[in-house]
């Protein structure tokens, strides 16, 4: 097979597939389109019933169907080729399972994804605000359509868990709320800084209100959903490992991955004391988090000192790692770092746009109330979501046109890839002395901590696994999860339960964090025995990220010597 030249890549038959694979994807999912910055379906949101499923469903068999017909013509049409087959056969075991009709969850449901979008649309003119304001009618039909396929799941003996349906009920009653999402939303609309034309903001008004009411009679609206939901939150073994090979593009050894996670668990919590000890002699990990909480060298005040600090380390990292460690191309030397209008307490990255018209962007959701902020708990999760994380790893494919095709480079996201590379660069950062200070260092180890006590719960309680003997082993509870993750997290108790909500109704992925950065290691590890003294640091992640985002069997056979 032929090695592509060191030129413009000419286009292949698979890139061909895959590129129209993606237009008709988009064409049929406008919320995706917006996320990945392609022109299209603005005012649009798509159907999310049954019908809209099946549509998504023919697509997939069709372009599986064109695969099976092509011949790769070099290596990255082999890796393609893998990697189409992977997540789009998956996409059909899940249909085929019916998991899609159970579609709710606190964190990456309909329910979140159509309020979501309307973060990443531009709001700079009338005509954008226009745009939002159409946008903005349409959330009653996706509703709507995301509704009945929940009442199609209930037919079928699909249904989520009670837990979940409470959870997003209350979601939608505090985005309807007096000072909640859609009351700020019409309050502080500008176009960069001017009022709004009056026709215009009329039509937002009209726009707003059809979303909100639509949202405020959600927890009605699922009741029926919430009859029929079952108390447990366990999906059991089969499902679950369904929904982690969504997650990883690999399918693991369940019971291996559990005891691993426990042992890496206790080896984080190890450092941790270590740590403690060197920001006091004789401190537990508790007492050195209650230490630099206090310590008035690790605080910011208010939103706008946190956003200004996030852009600052965001900036210097990119200045510090280019042409070293990293070769960061010149569009993806812009990131910035923005407030989320939400308040959830969630931080996450969204990509630029294809022509990176809209920059990669680092968002912080700051709950209700909170004010201060610790540097030392999130100066890793700047290095998570920015270079060389998120915004490095993303912003690189999406830069690679003379190399991918628009599917390779912009949709075809594996959370085990993503995820696990983010924490590897975490790793990283603490490897070449940016984590020195002992209060940042606790702080990467804080996250390292709560990722793999994920691998615990979620593995555990979804497959019905015997709870660790220190939360009494025998069957998992609510209780004993919360027990688990409360020792050895260090987040305030409402992000803490929200995390819990979330493992609990998004079986499979908070895991994918801590199993893809285990391979991302392995990885290293292999290309540096089998390259010995030529081994390049730099090298490896330029021909790493070259991949883009496949699942993790495929990084693993694109990467393998």
């Amino acid at each position: 097979m032929n090695a592509p030249s060191d030129g413009p890549r000419q286009q292949t038959e698979i890139d061909r597939i895959a590129e129209a694979h993606l237009d008709a994807e988009v064409a049929l999912s406008p919320i995706e389109a917006t996320y990945l910055g392609l022109p299209g379906g603005e005012d649009r949101l798509g159907d999310l019933s049954p019908d809209g499923l099946a549509e998504h469903s023919a697509l997939r068999r069709r372009t599986l169907a064109a695969l099976d017909r092509a011949a790769p013509q070099d290596e990255i049409d082999r890796v393609t080729l893998e990697a189409m087959r992977e997540r789009l056969g998956l996409a059909e075991e899940m249909h085929a399972a019916g998991e899609d009709l159970a579609d709710l969850n606190v964190i990456a449901s309909p329910a979140q994804g159509i309020r979501d979008v309307f973060d990443v649309m531009p709001t700079s003119s009338d005509d954008d605000w226009r745009t939002i304001a159409r946008r903005l009618g349409q959330v009653p039909a996706a509703l709507e359509g995301w509704l009945a396929s929940l009442h199609a799941g209930l037919d079928t003996g699909r249904a989520p868990a009670r837990r979940q349906v409470d959870a997003v009920a209350q979601q939608a009653r505090d985005l309807t709320a007096a000072d909640g999402y859609y009351a700020t939303l019409l309050r502080g609309a500008s176009a960069d800084g001017r009022a709004l034309d009056p026709a215009v903001a009329d039509a937002l008004r009209h726009g707003v209100e059809a979303a909100a009411a639509a949202y405020a009679a959600l927890p009605d609206r699922l009741r029926r959903v919430r009859a029929a939901a079952p108390e447990r939150d366990a999906v059991g073994r089969e499902r679950y490992q369904l929904h982690s090979r969504q997650f990883l593009g690999a399918q693991i050894d369940l019971e291996e991955t559990y005891a691993w996670g426990q042992e890496e668990l206790a080896r984080i919590d190890g450092l941790m004391r270590e740590t403690a000890e060197r920001i006091r002699p004789g401190a537990s990990v508790k007492e050195a988090v209650a230490l630099l909480d206090a310590d008035p060298r690790y605080q910011l005040h208010g939103t706008e000192a946190l956003r200004a600090w996030m852009q600052q380390r965001a900036d210097e990292v990119v200045d510090r790692l280019d042409g070293v460690h990293l070769d960061v191309p010149d569009p993806v030397r812009t990131i910035e770092c923005m407030i989320a209008p939400t308040q959830t307490g969630g931080i996450y990255y969204t990509g630029p746009s294809d022509d990176f018209s809209r920059p990669g962007r680092m968002w912080w959701s700051v709950p209700k109330g909170v004010t201060t902020f610790g540097t030392w708990r999130e100066l890793t999760t700047v290095y998570h979501e920015g270079v060389p994380g998120h915004h490095l790893q993303i912003g690189q494919a999406v830069h690679r046109r003379d190399l991918l095709n628009r599917w390779r480079r912009l949709a075809s996201m594996t959370s085990g890839h993503a995820e696990g590379w983010a924490l590897y660069a975490e790793w990283l950062m603490a490897d070449l002395g940016f984590m020195d200070d002992p209060g940042d260092y606790l702080g990467l180890l804080d996250g390292q901590s709560l990722r793999a006590v994920r691998v615990v719960i979620d593995i555990g309680v979804h497959c019905g696994f015997d709870a660790p003997a220190e939360v009494g082993g025998g069957a998992w509870t609510y209780e004993k999860a919360w027990q688990m993750l409360d020792s050895y997290a260090n987040q305030g108790t409402e992000q803490l339960r929200f995390e819990l909500d979330r493992y609990l109704g998004w079986p499979g992925q908070a895991p994918s964090y801590k199993i893809g950065e285990r391979i991302w290691l392995d990885l290293r590890d292999e290309a540096r025995r089998a390259e010995g003294d030529a081994f390049s640091l730099k090298d490896f992640h330029a021909r790493a990220l070259d991949v883009a985002s496949v699942g993790l069997d495929t990084l693993r056979s694109a990467l393998s010597p």
